[in-house]
């Protein structure tokens, strides 16, 4: 392996400081800059020696030394330092180019899709490490047993990658997933939920389609025929692709633990659940049995996966009270997720509260896609920060406005957070379970040990 010395323009974000830390350990001279840079990139880039000395934009950072240059998205078209960069001519590679040009001798596994693709990736990293198979990664959450997010080694044969649809670069439009060039890719469903990227539905599932199209002669196609538009894109003919179609894995439910039933009548227990783990659980699988894992190998691992970071992830647990977090934040996500708890636990009085957080969760015509979401949930709460619809220049949304999207009765809608808190912390002897699911905080509830809950 040739060591390089190589550039992160906007090193703190959640890909690029694991990128930079991977390639940091390998040997290669890495430096970086930023604007903004926010935990836990903060701290990990610290821990390194690799945290910028200064924020801001240095075009005197970029120099005919450098063997590449690597563009981060959140950094913007004119950046002094990309600029810089290209005046010298260096290579500039998105960080999915830059996998690609290190992953062309591996088999390139994708999983992408609207919801799942973190899960699905985290369980097929669990399965190929409990089995000590040799792989490299790149994965959108922190995953037990993994220092990193990111894993390049030049001995891995098979690389396994989390691929989604954004836009790669602030040069680049296309998806990132396209640049990984998959031999097998898994898709695992497609729920419009980035209005301010994909203004048509039309338009977001084109970027599926493309991937789908771009699967070379002998590749493989997993994907969830359960979805309806998925199913559409899965079964189109494509000359030498294999397709897989997967569903949900039979399982049942006892006291609130769920089993896996395998195809002999044997049981399997595990640690995650709801119907939409069932159909990660069974994606999983028939990428595991693509890449040499039998049955009664993916089972023996599985049974020990705990999930992702922040996926339907317990914070605390007592005998009155369970309390998870979840990422789910689009509207398919938040009532999949909401089902599944309330369907493990359907004794218990559920708390289900969501924060509107993302642009399109905050885009006032978008909104009106949460209705129904909360259904399954006992007690519905919605929390969002007006701070947040400031940053982020959109609408100003009313809680009348929420209220109405959602269509729910008696849905309870905050936008301070001490009266959020203080409505939780009254609700501890209510209800038998709480979720609480967002990509943000809560406006901070969710820094620290979570002690208002336990």
């Amino acid at each position: 392996m040739t060591l390089q010395a190589i550039h992160f323009i906007s090193i703190g974000g959640s890909a690029m400081h694991n990128l930079a830390i991977a390639l940091h350990k390998q040997g290669h001279t890495i430096s970086g800059s930023d604007d903004e840079i926010y935990e836990p990139s903060y701290t990990r880039l610290e821990q390194q020696g690799l945290l910028p000395t200064e924020m801001g934009w240095f075009p005197d950072r970029i120099h005919s030394g450098l063997s590449c240059v690597i563009l981060g998205m959140h950094a913007r078209k004119d950046n002094p330092e990309l600029a810089r960069a290209q005046e010298l001519g260096l290579p500039i590679y998105s960080y999915p180019e830059y996998v690609f040009q290190q992953s062309q001798q591996k088999q390139r596994v994708v999983i992408a899709g609207s919801h799942g693709k973190t899960t699905i990736t985290s369980m097929i990293m669990h399965v190929l490490q409990f089995h000590n198979r040799l792989f490299d990664y790149l994965v959108g959450a922190q995953v037990e047993g993994f220092e990193t997010m990111v894993k390049l080694t030049s001995e891995a044969p098979v690389v396994v990658i989390e691929g989604d649809e954004y836009a790669t670069s602030p040069i680049d439009s296309k998806p990132k997933f396209i640049h990984y060039q998959p031999h097998i890719a898994l898709i695992s469903g497609i729920a419009w939920d980035h209005v301010n990227i994909y203004p048509t539905w039309d338009l977001y599932v084109d970027q599926f389609e493309m991937l789908a199209d771009a699967m070379p002669r002998g590749g493989i196609l997993v994907f969830d025929e359960t979805d309806d538009m998925l199913d559409v894109v899965g079964q189109k003919d494509r000359p030498d692709v294999a397709k897989v179609p997967y569903g949900i894995h039979p399982h049942q439910i006892r006291d609130g633990k769920t089993v896996l039933i395998a195809k002999d009548g044997s049981e399997i227990p595990v640690l995650v659940f709801g119907e939409h783990n069932m159909k990660n659980i069974a994606g999983a699988m028939a990428v595991c049995d693509r890449l040499g894992i039998t049955e009664a190998m993916f089972y023996e691992a599985i049974s020990s996966f705990k999930g992702a970071s922040k996926r339907l992830e317990k914070l605390s647990e007592t005998p009155e009270l369970i309390v998870y977090r979840d990422f789910a934040h689009a509207p398919s996500k938040v009532e999949a997720t909401t089902e599944a708890v309330k369907a493990q636990f359907p004794d218990r009085k559920l708390l289900a509260a969501v924060e509107l957080h993302t642009f399109s969760s905050l885009n006032k015509e978008f909104i009106s896609q949460y209705k129904n979401k909360l259904a399954a949930a006992d007690v519905a709460v919605v929390y969002f920060n007006t701070h947040t619809l400031a940053i982020k220049r959109l609408e100003p949304i009313s809680i009348e406005d929420v209220k109405g999207a959602f269509d729910q009765p008696n849905l309870y809608v905050f936008t301070e957070t001490d009266e959020l808190k203080a409505f939780l912390d009254a609700q501890r002897e209510q209800v038998g379970v709480m979720l609480l699911m967002s990509s943000g905080t809560f406006g901070g509830l969710l820094n620290g040990h979570y002690s208002f809950l336990v």
